[in-house]
């Protein structure tokens, strides 16, 4: 048996999480048991306990471990290996995702974990997950970012923010990122070559410049987004309103897709997924130097609701995480 963080239906974090006693996780024949030394919370992980859009509740679900334990990011250390492991061997320290983070043990495969970068902290190592794929996979893949381009990234110091920041600067481009004026600093020390608080002033009202906008907010019109593009510049919608009721939070991103059919500024919606490949490559940025996770909170286990709670009130500086 193991303590884990369970998710008792739909609704706040505080009214249907609870930290109680659940079964290890078996391993499979290519399975990995790793002891969780700390998990990461992503803004999608709250969506998910609130089962909000509902139309998203069957993916929310499918999201969560048999045991009713919720997370999704780790770092550890490995436990036991299933007999057609061959990659990974106990006791190596792991990063990666898996089912059923929040609890003192995660059962995953071989190939959904890498080797902790050794100048992380397992807290640091977390928060190498759902948001770091997003920002990797939404500049380079979805928005072709290119050397010498200039991106613009709202909601720069948060979770996806941080990354991306950083993602951006070591693919060469020219980042501007958006914040309110707290954190200012931390997205200037993070490398962004200029700083908009958007408290004092607003970036839509400037004149055509950016090849590339990352909406990590959605608090702007497609048309103020547009106005600020280059002639063939790209808006990535990867933020909203919170969600709400069926289908509430998915027309922002709907609007900036089809909307792009009857302009030559394209703009488009899109899901990050976690694989091997990039884990590998988003591992090799780190032990180089090129990105640092940005670490807002520490929590405690014992406090894992609360934790959630908090990464739900929407104020986190980069990533919190819940460690063992």
């Amino acid at each position: 048996m193991m303590k884990g963080t369970i998710q008792a239906g739909f609704g706040e974090p505080r009214e249907v999480l609870s930290i109680g006693e659940v079964d290890t996780p078996a391993v499979d024949d290519d399975g990995v048991l790793v002891q969780v030394r700390a998990a990461s919370i992503h803004i999608g992980a709250v969506y998910g306990v609130r089962g909000l859009p509902k139309v998203m509740r069957p993916m929310f679900k499918s999201f969560i471990a048999e045991s009713g334990v919720i997370g999704q990011n780790i770092a550890g250390v490995v436990e036991a290996v299933g007999k057609d492991v061959t990659q990974v061997s106990v006791g190596d320290e792991v990063f990666g995702s898996c089912k059923g983070a929040f609890a003192e043990y995660a059962a995953t495969t071989s190939e959904a974990v890498a080797p902790k970068p050794t100048n992380s902290t397992f807290e640091q190592a977390s928060a190498i997950g759902v948001s770091a794929f997003t920002a990797l996979q939404g500049l380079r893949d979805y928005g072709n970012l290119q050397e010498g381009q200039h991106v613009l990234i709202t909601g720069a110091s948060g979770g996806v923010g941080t990354f991306a920041v950083q993602i951006a600067k070591a693919m060469g481009a020219e980042v501007t990122g958006v914040c309110s004026t707290r954190n200012v600093d931390l997205v200037r020390s993070i490398g962004a070559d200029h700083v908009i608080d958007y408290t004092q002033e607003d970036f839509t009202k400037g004149e055509p410049q950016y090849d590339l906008i990352l909406d990590n907010v959605g608090a702007h019109s497609l048309q103020d987004m547009r106005s600020v593009l280059t002639p063939d510049g790209l808006l990535l919608a990867n933020g909203a309103a919170a969600p709400t009721g069926w289908f509430g939070g998915l027309g922002h991103p709907l609007k900036v897709t089809v909307s792009s059919v009857f302009s030559k500024q394209q703009g488009r919606a899109f899901l990050s997924r976690e694989n091997k490949e990039d884990l590998d490559t988003l591992r090799e940025l780190v032990a180089t130097g090129k990105i640092t996770p940005v670490i807002d909170r520490v929590f405690p286990f014992e406090e894992a609701v609360e934790a959630v709670a908090f990464v739900g009130e929407g104020h986190n500086q980069g990533t919190s995480v819940i460690a063992m």
